[in-house]
């Protein structure tokens, strides 16, 4: 992939969900490892089960990003999630999920507008990055970088040479920790969205799914041709 490639992606992702009159959320209260599949850091974390129709995947809410967690958890035993579609994928970068009106989209329908009435507010952690695996919130071109209600992402990735994440720094003034230069030269991810959108959780298993959705056929706006769909996202006890 080329560089010029990196920012065109990043408009694009950027532009992909546009929920009207959104508002800030109130505060309310196995297979062998992937090497991208690290141990959660601490028995705490809220897992939560996705199942897909192409199979399950497990990703990890990070506590460090509590307002991304909490409406997480809300939608989730809301049901929201249940029957939306994987609607953008990109394979080497995302798979893009959440907009609710993909539940009753008709082939070729344009997606990525929709989701409740509210954005959640950044939660930007420098330890927390776009790793490959990373799971992180979709927004639209807002000054505060506030996150969509219900649209996320799962990084899927490509592994970067040295030379290639110097440029990346260079050309966005952004910086990459030892921890960010060492996982994005060996286990992948796309550095080039840190910063800018809230990472708030991982995958912990099925990035083989992940990994599975990234690459099917797909038509000029990036939505599969044939629907991928989760059948139902639930919280692990």
């Amino acid at each position: 992939m080329k560089l010029t490639k990196f920012f065109f992606i990043l408009l694009s992702l950027t532009m992909l969900t546009a929920c009207s009159s959104q508002k800030k959320i109130e505060s309310e209260p196995k297979k062998q490892a992937d090497p991208v599949q690290t141990e959660t850091k601490n028995n705490k974390m809220t897992q939560i089960l996705i199942k897909t129709s192409m199979g399950d995947i497990t990703i990890a809410l990070y506590n460090e990003t509590p307002q991304h967690r909490d409406n997480f958890i809300k939608l989730v035993k809301e049901n929201y999630y249940d029957g939306v579609l994987f609607h953008r994928i990109i394979k080497g970068f995302m798979v893009q999920t959440g907009d609710p009106d993909s539940k009753t989209a008709k082939p070729g329908q344009r997606l990525g507008m929709g989701g409740p009435n509210y954005r959640v507010p950044a939660e930007f952690v420098p330890s927390l990055y776009h790793k490959r695996g990373a799971v992180a919130a979709a927004r639209d071109n807002n000054p505060a970088k506030a996150s969509s209600g219900s649209q996320f992402y799962i990084v899927d990735g490509e592994v970067y040479s040295q030379d290639k994440l110097n440029m990346i720094a260079a050309r966005t003034g952004k910086t990459f920790s030892p921890e960010q230069q060492k996982a994005y030269t060996t286990v992948g991810g796309a550095p080039f969205l840190d910063g800018d959108y809230t990472v708030f959780g991982e995958v912990v298993s099925g990035m083989e799914v992940v990994d599975k959705i990234a690459a099917q056929p797909k038509d000029g706006a990036d939505r599969p041709v044939t629907d991928i769909k989760i059948i139902s996202a639930k919280i692990i006890e």
